[in-house]
């Protein structure tokens, strides 16, 4: 085997599994707790919908088991959600693995429950309404994926108008929104929880441990850019950053010395654990190497 098969075998990308099946859990969720609904006249989301009465009677499991649960009948809601799961869960889970990505999604699900419930016990006039949605957890993987790449552009659908944004504004205008709603509510939707989600997940890009090399700064502000990602599908386009220039020596000499150490990475820790310039550094080499046949 050649140095660029090696090369491109140790770059391969590795479809996630774990997102597909959640979103086939909420959609087999959805349509247990619709035909409960309206055959068995069994209204579940009195136990197992997220309240603040709930919790106060010890019904602390419904801090996750909210977050199968959407508005019944119509499917807008459970389909948004798997929507923007797809879209950008899958790019998440491709970055940090299985576990991780469970423990973001749901971690975030879980804190943005107890934030809305918080609002709903400490602010006046907001009301304890039963919380039910994945929202907050998919707040968490959008956030996440903004704040990694926040040049990406990425093209979204207002009232059948097709809308391409970069992914920091889309970031920014979700977090005002759900920020606003919190302080003024607009009817019955958890915007606290959307905004606890969206914390979680520009928590863990700004203080986890993989980043703290590479995002020095809060991702917004100019400094160096963290390392992108593209989402499955067709929603990234234009990724544009410059590429190094690879000195003169021999394609093997600069092989050997600058990438094997970076491959060796990937084969222990994954690509998600490389830096910005040893990204660019895996570029420069495929441009030696010319495209993959």
């Amino acid at each position: 085997m050649g140095l660029a098969d090696r090369f491109y075998m140790r770059d391969a990308y590795h479809a996630p599994r774990m997102t597909t099946r959640l979103i086939i859990v909420l959609i087999v969720a959805f349509i247990v707790q619709s035909l409960l609904l309206f055959y068995g006249d069994i209204a579940i989301s009195e136990h197992l919908a997220l309240s603040a009465e709930g919790l106060r009677h010890g019904k602390v499991w419904q801090l996750v088991t909210f977050q199968f649960l959407h508005s019944c009948p119509w499917p807008w809601h459970v389909l948004f959600n798997c929507l923007g799961l797809y879209f950008f869960g899958r790019p998440v889970e491709e970055m940090v693995g299985e576990k991780k990505f469970l423990l973001l999604y749901f971690g975030s699900g879980v804190a943005g429950g107890l934030l809305q419930v918080l609002t709903a016990v400490l602010l006046p006039r907001h009301a304890d309404f039963p919380v039910v949605g994945a929202s907050a957890g998919v707040c968490g993987m959008i956030a996440i994926f903004c704040a990694i790449n926040p040049m990406q552009e990425l093209t979204t659908w207002i009232y059948f108008l097709p809308i391409t944004i970069r992914a920091r504004y889309l970031l920014w205008a979700l977090t005002a929104f759900s920020a606003f709603g919190t302080l003024i509510p607009m009817g019955n939707i958890a915007h606290a929880a959307h905004l606890g989600g969206i914390l979680v997940g520009l928590s863990y890009v700004r203080f986890g441990r993989r980043y703290s090399e590479d995002m020095p700064n809060w991702f917004p502000f100019p400094g160096r850019r963290p390392a992108q990602i593209a989402p499955p599908g067709s929603l990234a386009k234009n990724r544009r950053w410059r590429r190094p220039r690879p000195s003169a020596q021999g394609s093997s000499e600069f092989i050997s010395r600058e990438i094997d150490p970076i491959l060796d990475k990937i084969s222990a820790h994954g690509i998600q654990s490389l830096t910005d310039q040893e990204r660019k550094l895996l570029d420069a080499a495929r441009e030696r190497m010319g495209p993959e046949k």
